[in-house]
């Protein structure tokens, strides 16, 4: 089969015994491909009886057309920050449990990646939100998110107090166990077990979800996705932390701002061509699945 690939990466949570089989599954359907196969420096690990190319993960994403993630949503998180600078795809094998990012089983990897390589697949653009630190004016840490960026009181158990800004403009002052800032793509996660709105994947917008905000009348705020979101942390006796996806989490001081806008750099997360957003909240959050034939 001639593939519309020529370069493809694999990355794998390889702590997973489940994650190695698909892994080592994979390969062996790759290996009879017209595709050449490249494998980061950590995947490698777990997969020494393959004579496969190794290659670091800053290069895995500049000589792969296509990278495909073995593993769970957070799996695909941490590959869709290291590679969103690269003009690569990323498709998505789920060995983790909820799996909205990682929709392909398993026992369908060979249909349904022949077809992603044979060209039959449907492609999006993602956008990350960029979440920087800024402390007396000076930038002292940035960091990409595709899900969420939180702000939460870390390892201690209390509310913390901060301002909230959107283009400048006061929001509101809050005291509450933090906020989410979540994309579309993040708003089936997190920010869904607190109450925020599902977003369709293709939004330009992101939504704002106090947690447990100590007053009835906070609720959950949608802005465009090229709005500025700014936090200014206000004295109280903890740090509080900022966390990226769950994955990189920075401890802050008193008077920090955080500042979070939409990123430069996009991913392109491709799916099989019968992908469909709607069964996938059907299947993975348990809505009905009844559908009535309309009768005349």
């Amino acid at each position: 089969m001639n593939s519309q690939f020529s370069c493809v990466g694999l990355v794998g949570r390889i702590a997973n015994e489940s994650t190695q089989y698909a892994l080592k599954t994979l390969l062996a359907f790759l290996a009879g491909q017209k595709v050449k196969v490249l494998l980061d420096e950590e995947t490698s690990s777990v997969l020494e009886e393959f004579d496969v190319d190794i290659v670091s993960r800053r290069l895995l994403g500049k000589k792969c057309d296509l990278i495909i993630v073995v593993g769970g949503d957070g799996s695909l998180l941490s590959a869709a920050r290291s590679f969103a600078s690269n003009k690569v795809k990323l498709l998505g094998i789920n060995r983790g449990r909820l799996g909205f990012l990682t929709d392909i089983s398993p026992e369908e990897i060979e249909s349904k990646v022949g077809e992603v390589l044979a060209g039959k697949y449907v492609s999006e653009q993602r956008f990350l939100l960029s979440a920087e630190v800024k402390r007396e004016g000076e930038s002292v840490s940035n960091h990409l998110a595709l899900n969420d960026v939180v702000i939460h009181p870390g390892q201690f158990i209390r509310m913390i107090e901060f301002e909230l800004y959107i283009n400048d403009d006061f929001v509101y002052r809050q005291r509450s166990d933090g906020l989410i800032i979540s994309t579309p793509t993040g708003s089936t996660a997190y920010a869904l077990s607190c109450g925020g709105s599902i977003m369709h994947p293709s939004l330009d917008a992101i939504v704002l979800v106090p947690l447990n905000p100590h007053t009835l009348s906070s609720r959950p705020i949608i802005v465009h996705g090229d709005s500025e979101i700014k936090l200014r942390i206000i004295h109280q006796p903890i740090q509080p932390h900022m966390s990226c996806d769950g994955q990189t989490h920075i401890v802050t001081q008193v008077g920090d701002e955080l500042v979070v806008s939409k990123a430069k750099n996009s991913v392109e997360l491709i799916h099989p061509e019968d992908h469909d957003f709607y069964e996938t909240c059907r299947s993975k959050l348990g809505w009905a699945s009844h559908l009535t034939e309309n009768k005349h």
